[in-house]
C-alpha cells in the first residue's frame, strides 16, 4: 500500500470515529459519544499501525507516552466540567486547551 493510500486510510477511520461521536453527541446520547471519542480503536490501531511500519520499539515509545498524557488529558477534562457553565463553551474551551499544552510543557520537561 503506497503512503498517500495509508494516509487516506487513517483520515477516514479518524473521520469516521469523530463523525459518529459528533452525531451521538448532538442527539443527546452524551455517554455513548464519549464511550466512542475515548474507545482504544483509534489507539490500538494507531498502535498497530506504528508496530506494522516502524516496529515494537516505536509501538512501545508510543503506548509509553499515552500513559504521560493521561494528567494532562484529566486535567482539560476537568477544566471543561468546572467552568463550562461559568465561563462559557469558548473561554472554558481555551483555558482547557492551555493548561493541557502547559501541562503536555510540564510532563515534556520531567520526561527528559
Amino acid at each position: 500500500m503506497g503512503e498517500l493510500m495509508k494516509s487516506a486510510l487513517y483520515f477516514v477511520l479518524g473521520g469516521l470515529m469523530v463523525s459518529v461521536s459528533t452525531y451521538l453527541g448532538t442527539m443527546g446520547r452524551g455517554f455513548l459519544a464519549a464511550f466512542v471519542s475515548t474507545f482504544p480503536a483509534i489507539t490500538g490501531v494507531t498502535i498497530v499501525l506504528i508496530y506494522l511500519n516502524a516496529g515494537n520499539e516505536h509501538a512501545y515509545t508510543y503506548a509509553k507516552h499515552l500513559l504521560w498524557l493521561v494528567p494532562a488529558w484529566i486535567a482539560y477534562v476537568g477544566f471543561l466540567i468546572l467552568t463550562l457553565n461559568r465561563l462559557g463553551f469558548w473561554a472554558a474551551m481555551a483555558g482547557a486547551l492551555a493548561l493541557y499544552m502547559a501541562i503536555v510543557a510540564l510532563i515534556k520537561l520531567a520526561i527528559r
